[in-house]
């Protein structure tokens, strides 16, 4: 099923809809047409055709209060008739296709290439061969028998070459698998709430079928297309495929059309599901988009660039600022800037590249003219054609030692370290409860400065109980006794609260004997129909004599009113509304209070203030939630005008308030802790009340008394960062942030406001990363604005989720603390790996060089260099790039977007180590046959068997690299480089299995490998001089890095590279700075790049929802779609938008600081 392309799955469905049709009242084809109708056309169309919404659930053979029967066959019918709720994926690209595109690099190529004229020329037997006068530069005779051997090399070359490709091929597919797996795992936590046989249930989106009544609540992003059938005051986001930013409202007598993907803003509802999966409205687009099909291949760079384009102008989201053009086009952008590693490697990559083809150019010329000018000038021989033959072999032979050199310098293990490092610490980020959807959001995080957090199930445990409550004008400072409330108050006080709540709100009886009741629904009520059933109270004959059909109005609960109410019809024709809501809201509000006798007395500012001041303020300090509980009696003629909202919610009279306990998460201060050790700022932004914030700010130890720090709530810090004309400044952010640490009674947009000009701050020298957390619908802009985004995945809409980077499983602050770690990890990781890589790179460029320009044929030949090489790239990077997290990490501060890649200390490690290992292995080739006794290996003739000499060579600097990777392991300077290694299984696996391999490969190696099998005493110095490693490790830590001020840093992100956003979307084709230095003829070097694209095309098409599988299930609302299609196009562009506009300064390196590591 999943191989079917769009078109096929579609025609199939169509087929069987025309066959069966006649069982239902109407067929897929009319309710597909249906609903491309929008607005009044459809109200029209349903009254012509049905009669009205009922009709329609009728002939779907559903009923609008049970749902449908849910048996298995008549599920299966449905799904026959009308399809599945789900668009089969694109085909994942086959093992053969990986291959081939492995293959496409450059410096493969040009190595297959020579292996073949190596091949060609070894069969080529010319007459000139047995000519005295040729080719004698090289002295010594050669045997017969191994000049037949001549083939092994260019054979042994492609063996190798074969090796590499399938090693990374197989990388690259079980990558694309795992990102799948992930996606599916993200896909089937995905529920909805439908009605089936009377029974509220939750089932997979994918489940969902034609005919389901499904229940809609805000925040909710609808699964499928349907018909409103009942509700109140629901508002939805069409945005994601209209295009308009503007709510509409809907209702069941003017626009009752409900679209997939489209997200609930406010109010609540039920609908009738009418289309579902290809048959949608999403799903119509996605197979527009022709998520599966061959022609798409050809048209895919058109394509992408077009949709992405289109996408960008259909989507403009909804900036809380209203009219902010500039906003909306950022908030587009999503993640804007490629990751700072990214970023960082991406340039490192290109100066290394540059370097090895210097130095594999200069090899080669200097091979052929001291060949050239020693055999026809020196030796003065004539160049006779039947010699031609000859000399091509030996240029060959030149030409495969230029190449070897190149291989070696570029480090194209970079690439997969990283994505294994990152893919790896997904994967252990799982357990930590940290779902990441963007695999750069993983190392982001590791460079976090500040965390604005929601209060709310976040930091506290959203259990919400009533712990006091002011009723019958008594402060009581525990739940009070039922007795001491009036009757009619206490009637007034369970119909307020059981009624003006979301009847999906409920107390279940605890799972588990002697645990506590399960809260289901929104917190808050809970907490109230808690109090409720604490006061010997029930709150369901209430709704069941009251039930939700019958209420007569809802005003939804949203971050304007900031409260919610119900107004009834009472038997006798007038109107009852009760209201909830933050007390000095609703208080505002009222101007009676029911007294101890359960009479309304009047109720004045001044007895307000007295209350706030004696009853609200103390709750709030107590770090309790405050709720008003109100009500107004309205007379039945002439009816209240109900649009009016000023007017009605006012007048009112207030019941009770209540304060409510939401106790702090017990393992929130110590997380807290942690991050403020590790240099990250942490804020609290909520909306509660600013001293309810301000107590539980103290309790998890976000403000510590005595300190300098500002607590603000949102009027009164937008009144500071606005200008005379309501303008927001930044340079006015800049006073306010670095000191704000609670920010209370907060709209969205001023999160999304502070967020921002944090991220935009010049105020400190690095660019401020910034992580935010949110669970509303509202807290969308925010997340995507945010460097890291953190949804929670419980109480989080599915709004939140989406425009998240990571969700929080548990909804817990300490697995941000966990995601901190792992994203430092990720970069350790790169940083320990690149130390010993660049350590071996150096090595062997120098060895090759020298030794081909001194002794006219490289120590290191073409094949064992791409055995080292494979060691180095793809082994080494497993084994550095797997290393565990240690709490160590949270003792440093975040590095920032400035520090450079590769730090002075080390440098001083890879200097240091080449020195040593230079040293030693020029020793071996100049006096090593005379320490050993054995044969000298240099000036052999072309074909000579391989020398004793050589191979310890060779075996000696697999012995060092394989002590060095030990080393590498610690890059901060520090003495035990075997703490904790045993924590790591696959770096002693590797370890062990590489030396395994080098014995075999060095013992029976021979002709292929240009190996001959050693003595057990040449062993044993070859591991001994391995041994000394470790031991000039020690000396290396002991020289203090501030003495060595002339070394230089490498892979820094400067200001220069970060370009404006908007130049690059202007010619999607714009190339970033270091490709444009490839460009100036250095095209070779892009197998490197060529593997970080297919890396980031890899995660792209990962987040785009492994292409467009599930997109039904997730409903990725376009944007993040159509991003992603834009980077698809051009995967390495470099666009780190936020630079220009904030220039910041390098940090000087903080010498002499007691790590010796140059700190910010």
């Amino acid at each position: 099923m999943g191989d079917m392309t769009n078109s096929d799955f579609y025609s199939k469905n169509q087929r069987n809809e025309s066959g069966h049709g006649g069982e239902f009242g109407c067929t897929m084809e009319e309710l597909r047409s249906l609903m491309e109708l929008r607005g009044t056309e459809a109200v029209v169309k349903i009254k012509e055709t049905y009669g009205d919404t009922e009709a329609i659930c009728r002939r779907l053979k559903t009923s609008p209060v049970e749902g449908l029967p849910g048996t298995a066959p008549d599920l299966e019918k449905r799904k026959q008739i009308f399809g599945q709720n789900f668009i089969p994926p694109k085909k994942p690209k086959t093992f053969l296709q990986l291959v081939w595109e492995a293959l496409q690099d450059v410096t493969l190529i040009i190595l297959e290439i020579a292996a073949i004229i190596s091949l060609g020329l070894s069969f080529y037997h010319p007459p000139g061969e047995s000519n005295e006068g040729c080719a004698t530069a090289q002295g010594g005779a050669e045997d017969e028998g191994e000049a037949e051997a001549g083939w092994i090399e260019g054979a042994a070359i492609l063996l190798s070459v074969i090796c590499v490709v399938l090693v990374t091929a197989f990388n690259d597919w079980s990558k694309e698998k795992q990102f799948r797996g992930l996606q599916s795992r993200i896909e089937q936590e995905q529920k909805f709430t439908v009605v089936r046989a009377s029974q509220v249930v939750q089932i997979p989106v994918a489940e969902i079928v034609v005919g389901d009544i499904a229940q809609i609540k805000y925040g909710d992003l609808l699964p499928a297309d349907g018909l409103f059938i009942q509700g109140n005051d629901l508002k939805i986001d069409e945005s994601s495929l209209t295009g308009e930013s503007d709510q509409v409202r809907k209702s069941v007598d003017k626009d009752p059309m409900l679209l997939s993907g489209t997200h609930v803003m406010e109010g609540s509802g039920r609908m009738v599901v009418t289309a579902v999966g290809v048959n949608s409205q999403t799903g119509i687009i996605f197979t527009l988009l022709g998520a599966g099909g061959e022609e798409e291949e050809k048209k895919d760079k058109k394509a992408k660039q077009q949709d992405g384009a289109a996408a960008m102008e259909m989507q403009p989201l909804k900036s809380a600022e209203g009219g902010d053009a500039d906003d909306k086009k950022k908030a587009n952008m999503h993640k804007k800037e490629k990751s700072v590693l990214q970023g960082k490697l991406t340039k490192l990559a290109v100066q290394i590249g540059k370097a090895g083809l210097v130095m594999s150019a200069v090899t080669v010329i200097i091979l052929v003219l001291y060949f050239t000018v020693d055999t026809f000038v020196v030796n003065k021989k004539p160049w006779l054609p039947e010699c031609t033959p000859v000399y091509v072999q030996y240029f060959v032979k030149f030409f495969i030692i230029g190449v070897t050199v190149l291989v070696v310098a570029v480090p194209e293990g970079l690439p997969l370290a990283v994505t294994i490092s990152l893919a790896y610490s997904v994967k252990k980020m799982m357990k930590d409860n940290n779902l990441v959807r963007h695999l750069d959001a993983c190392e982001t995080m590791g460079n976090a400065t500040a965390i604005c957090s929601d209060k709310t199930g976040t930091l506290t445990t959203n259990r919400m109980t009533v712990v006091q409550a002011y009723v019958g004008d008594v402060h009581h400072k525990e739940v009070p006794d039922p007795g001491s409330i009036h009757a009619k108050t206490m009637e007034l006080l369970v119909n307020a609260i059981a009624i003006n709540s979301a009847y999906t709100t409920k107390i279940l009886p605890p799972e588990k004997e002697g645990g506590l009741p399960r809260q289901v629904g929104n917190k808050t009520e809970c907490g109230l129909l808690g109090f409720v059933l604490d006061l010997k109270q029930d709150y369901d004959p209430v709704r069941a004599q009251m039930p939700e059909e019958k209420l007569y109005k809802v005003y939804t609960f949203n971050s304007v009113r900031k409260s919610m109410s119900t107004v009834i019809k009472l038997p006798d024709e007038s109107f009852r509304m009760y209201s909830k809501g933050a007390s000095e809201i609703v208080l505002k509000k009222c101007c009676k209070i029911l007294s101890g006798a359960g009479e309304p007395r009047v109720f004045r500012p001044r007895d307000r203030d007295e209350m706030v001041k004696k009853v609200i303020e103390p709750m709030a300090c107590d770090g309790l939630r405050t709720i008003c509980v109100a009500y107004r009696d309205f007379p039945g003629s002439p009816e209240p005008d109900w649009d009016n909202e000023n007017d009605i919610l006012n007048d009112l009279t207030c019941i009770c308030v209540v304060g409510i306990e939401d106790p702090v998460r017990p393992e929130v201060p110590e997380a807290i802790r942690k991050c403020q050790r590790a240099g990250i700022t942490v804020r609290m932004v909520t909306g509660d009340n600013i001293n309810t914030a301000r107590a539980i700010a103290i309790k998890c130890g976000i403000i510590h008394p005595g300190e300098d720090f500002l607590c603000l709530e949102g009027k009164e810090f937008n009144r500071r960062i606005r200008n005379e004309k309501g303008e927001i400044e930044q340079e006015r952010i800049d006073k306010i942030w670095p000191k704000l640490r609670v920010l209370a009674r907060s709209s969205p947009t001023d999160k999304h406001t502070l967020v921002k000009g944090i991220i935009d701050s010049t105020h400190t020298e690095q660019r401020q990363v910034v992580a935010v957390t949110g669970d509303g619908t509202n807290d969308g802009p925010a997340l995507k604005k945010a460097d890291v985004g953190f949804a929670m995945g419980i109480a989080g809409t599915d709004v939140a989720k989406e425009a998240s980077d990571i969700i929080l499983t548990d909804d817990n602050f300490s697995s941000i603390v966990k995601a901190v770690m792992w994203g430092r990890n990720v970069y350790d990781s790169i940083s320990k790996f690149l130390q010993f890589q660049l350590t071996v790179n150096v090595v062997a460029v120098i060895v090759a060089f020298t030794g081909a320009c001194i002794t006219q044929d490289s120590p290191l030949k073409a094949v064992q260099m791409l055995w080292v090489n494979l060691i180095m790239d793809t082994f080494a990077s497993l084994a550095l790039a797997t290393e565990p997290p240690t709490e160590t990490l949270l003792l440093r501060k975040p590095y920032g977007r400035n520090k450079p890649l590769i730090s002075r200390t080390m440098m001083k490690n890879i200097l240091g180590h080449a020195v040593y290992q230079l040293t030693l292995i020029f020793t071996l080739l100049f006096v090593g046959e005379k320490m050993f006794q054995i044969d000298s290996g240099r000036n052999a003739p072309l074909h000579s068997p391989p020398s004793e000499h050589y191979t310890i060579i060779f075996n000696t600097f697999v012995m060092m690299q394989l002590f060095n990777e030990i080393n590498a392991r610690k890059i901060h300077g520090e003495r035990n480089v075997f703490d904790g290694i045993f924590r790591n299984p696959i770096f002693c696996t590797i370890v062990l299995g590489t030396f395994a391999i080098q014995i075999v490969i060095v013992q029976f190696g021979g002709k292929p490998f240009s190996c001959s099998p050693l003595q057990l005493d040449q062993w044993m110095w070859c591991i001994f001089i391995g041994l000394g490693e470790l031991v000039w490790g020690q000396v290396i830590a002991t020289i203090p890095t501030s003495r060595l001020k002339f070394l230089k840093e490498a892979g820094r992100l400067t200001q220069k590279e970060e370009i404006p956003e908007e130049e690059l979307n202007e010619d999607v084709e714009e190339i970033d700075h270091a490709e444009r230095e490839l460009r100036r003829g250095q095209i070779l070097w892009f197998r490197g790049l060529n593997r970080i694209q297919t890396q980031i095309e890899v995660v792209n098409t990962f987040k785009s929802g492994a292409s467009f599988q599930g997109a039904l299930r997730r409903q990725s609302s376009v944007t993040s779609q159509s991003q992603d299609v834009a980077n698809l196009s051009s995967p390495s562009r470099v666009s780190l938008s936020n630079a220009l506009s904030s220039p910041t300064s390098l940090p000087p390196a903080a010498a002499g600081h007691p790590r010796g590591e140059g700190v910010p």
